[in-house]
């Protein structure tokens, strides 16, 4: 069973060292999985940049035109001076390289070349639209990777769960009226952006094809587990995807200063166990992680460890961060609740 990685240098090089999305996150992820012996049992991807052609089935070349005039310059906020989401002189190249690398990790597991991969890019993408890019991403890789399997692949259904502690607004907007894609995203309600609500649920033919749990504060590995039973895998069911594409956001753990989940990296073993036994079922093994965020860079770079070490055999987890500091949960029954009754899943 071969497991696959995406990643390429210049990942690295869009990097502000002021900013928390910066690069000593894929860093600190190297640097594990080298220590672990990760990359020398998996197989890695060539990365070359998404073709132009490509990158217009999502985003608009004006846009596109505006972040390669902006790295040209020599860089600076994305929508205006000072803004959070940042371009280098390299950044333009390494966002075209990040989509590709998704595409790569996307044909190779489809062809069969590989049975899992994980696309390890920056900048993230989650957040992109097709007109401009926010929270700290450029362009929306996994929407592209998304875009790739069905136009170029042949794919006719495609399933992106995302797991971010942020909503993918960018993702969500892309596909809120397609129904050959559905977008499934857990996140933390009441933070950056502010959509996700539960009754945001696609419109026209994508009606019934997004999917939100919006979690209050403190929902950890039990609340996760009893989502993924009650909403994720029935849903997944029902809409039998021919692959499984995943927005692998860290930042849910417990440690992370954006947020209030308190996933742990035995947490995040556990999801991506059942996500990896659902696409075995579902879709011939069909499973790609494209990582999102994560700024707690142990429980990142132990996160992404665990995917790894699950996908290569290893039942044992390394968790070094352990359990919260504080075990107890809101309940998430009344969300499950009315997502399921709205998206008819009983």
């Amino acid at each position: 069973m071969t497991v696959a990685y995406a990643f390429d240098p210049i990942f690295l090089e869009h990097d502000d060292p002021q900013h928390i999305e910066r690069r000593d996150r894929l860093e600190r992820i190297l640097d594990v999985l080298r220590a672990h012996g990760v990359l020398d049992q998996t197989m890695a991807l060539p990365v070359e940049p998404i073709p132009m052609e490509r990158l217009s089935r999502v985003h608009q070349a004006s846009y596109v035109e505006r972040v390669r005039r902006l790295a040209e310059r020599g860089g600076g906020g994305l929508n205006f001076p000072g803004d959070e989401t940042y371009v280098t002189p390299r950044s333009f190249e390494a966002a075209l390289r990040a989509a590709g690398a998704v595409e790569t990790a996307v044909a190779a597991v489809w062809e069969g070349r590989a049975r899992r991969a994980f696309a390890l890019v920056r900048p993230p993408g989650h957040h992109a639209f097709p007109d401009h890019g926010e929270g700290f991403c450029i362009f929306n890789n996994i929407a592209l990777g998304a875009r790739f399997a069905r136009e170029e692949l042949g794919a006719r259904r495609v399933m992106i769960v995302d797991f971010d502690l942020h909503h993918g607004n960018g993702t969500q907007a892309i596909f809120y009226t397609d129904p050959s894609v559905l977008y499934l995203s857990t996140h933390q309600w009441g933070i950056y952006p502010g959509t996700g609500h539960w009754r945001e649920i696609g419109a026209g033919p994508g009606e019934g094809a997004t999917i939100n749990l919006p979690l209050p504060m403190g929902v950890g590995d039990r609340g996760f587990e009893r989502i993924f039973e009650a909403v994720i895998a029935p849903a997944a069911r029902r809409f039998e995807p021919e692959i499984l594409l995943v927005s692998a956001g860290y930042d849910p753990h417990w440690g992370d200063p954006l947020g209030g989940l308190t996933m742990t990296v035995s947490g995040f073993a556990a999801l991506t166990r059942r996500l990896t036994e659902l696409a075995d079922v579902l879709c011939q093994g069909r499973l790609v992680f494209v990582l999102e965020g994560g700024y707690h860079r142990d429980a990142l770079a132990y996160g992404v460890l665990a995917a790894f070490r699950l996908w290569l055999g290893h039942e044992e987890v390394v968790d070094p961060l352990g359990p919260p500091p504080r075990a107890d949960e809101p309940s998430v029954e009344g969300l499950i609740a009315n997502v399921r009754r709205l998206h008819r899943l009983e």
